[in-house]
């Protein structure tokens, strides 16, 4: 798990999730309405991250898509209702589903018995084989209180606040994260993670967006695997999205 110029591509997670899968559910449509918050000289790195997760947390969507890493197509489906994001797989079925809170957020697989919390172990593991973690579907880097705005870069010709959020314990796969955020609409449009060396791990970033029924919905994320150290990218993948 956002409004963007028809010119360039349009953005969002709504991963939305947002960048997860959402996701992040980062991670999928396009939020229309700009904040104020934007349009201000230098809003604090916490007023920016409260309006990417209000505007996370209100979208209404069911989408089908795909999760794509070189021969491999992993199809699934997308079911928004406000802050509850579901992620249905099959062959074989799994059900993730994802409460995006006020302070925090929850990554649950849904079973016949109910609904269990996915463990902290678990949040490490890559999603049937891809470079896509399940933690990276949690996008609980959106909550992390030490954050800070350190400046604004152009992504894709979009300008955007670009922060820092540093993880409060070693619980995160990422020591930190470095997030641009689109300055007129708030949507995720980059996300890098890295490791407990500092150096870079893993590349969210928006490649383009689609308008159905008139809103603007991701159509494909580029995510991407770099050997730490280096701008090496040792995997590649794609979060794309279907009308």
């Amino acid at each position: 798990m956002t409004n963007m110029r028809s010119q360039v591509c349009r953005p969002s997670f709504g991963f939305r999730h947002s960048f997860a899968i959402r996701h992040w559910s980062f991670v999928i449509s396009i939020a229309l309405t700009a904040f104020s918050v934007f349009a201000e000289p230098t809003p604090s790195a916490k007023d920016i991250l409260d309006s990417v997760r209000m505007i996370e947390s209100r979208q209404q969507i069911d989408l089908q898509g795909q999760l794509r890493q070189e021969n491999v197509v992993i199809p699934f489906r997308l079911v928004q209702n406000g802050p509850l994001i579901r992620y249905s797989f099959t062959n074989p079925d799994e059900t993730l589903q994802l409460r995006l809170g006020e302070n925090s957020s929850r990554l649950d697989l849904v079973t016949d018995a109910g609904t269990e919390k996915v463990g902290v172990s678990k949040l490490q593991e890559q999603i049937r084989g891809t470079i896509v973690t399940y933690g990276d579907l949690a996008f609980k880097f959106l909550y992390w209180p030490a954050a800070r705005v350190l400046g604004e870069e152009s992504v894709r010709t979009r300008m955007c606040w670009k922060l820092q959020l540093r993880a409060p314990s070693r619980e995160s796969q990422y020591s930190n994260v470095l997030l641009w955020v689109d300055k007129a609409s708030g949507a995720l449009m980059r996300m890098e993670g890295y490791d407990w060396n500092a150096k870079l791990l893993t590349r969210f970033e928006v490649v383009s967006a689609q308008k159905i029924e008139g809103r603007w919905f991701l159509k494909q994320m580029r995510v991407e695997q770099l050997q730490p150290g280096t701008n090496h990218v040792q995997a590649r993948a794609y979060l794309e999205i279907k009308r």
